[in-house]
């Protein structure tokens, strides 16, 4: 079974660690996470989407969250629910200039060349909004 061998704790050293068993358990508790709280939400209603925000920065994978939701949904209420993810791009802002930058590599220095940066966008995780079943 794909999920039990992947989920599996290392044999007895640290050369069994495996990156892709680290993802996988990352998502899986997000995903339980997100059900709990659509659930509460939900008060019943049936959903049809989970939208969701999810920032450069969260280090998620989009399909190992869609595959870790089917499988902590299964056999639940929001069984057949799907998440949509919209991905926000880091965003900085430079205290030296004020320049606001969407960065498109990882460098956290604005164009002036001032490393005094904030990140203001792109660190979320949320839950936007449920979308019910015939509505």
């Amino acid at each position: 079974m794909f999920l039990a061998s992947t989920l599996r704790p290392p044999t007895s050293t640290y050369s069994a660690y495996r990156p892709d068993t680290v993802a996988i358990v990352h998502e899986l508790s997000i995903c339980v996470s997100i059900a709990r709280l659509v659930e509460q939400h939900a008060d019943g209603r049936p959903v049809d989407r989970v939208m969701l925000d999810i920032g450069q920065l969260r280090q998620v994978v989009p399909e190992t969250l869609r595959s870790s939701w089917e499988i902590v949904v299964a056999d639940t209420d929001l069984a057949g629910s799907m998440l949509v993810i919209d991905h926000v791009p880091v965003s900085i802002v430079c205290h030296a200039c004020g320049a606001t930058t969407v960065l498109t590599e990882p460098s956290f220095r604005c164009a002036c060349g001032s490393s005094d940066i904030e990140v203001i966008r792109g660190e979320e995780l949320l839950v936007r909004s449920l979308v019910f079943t015939g509505g």
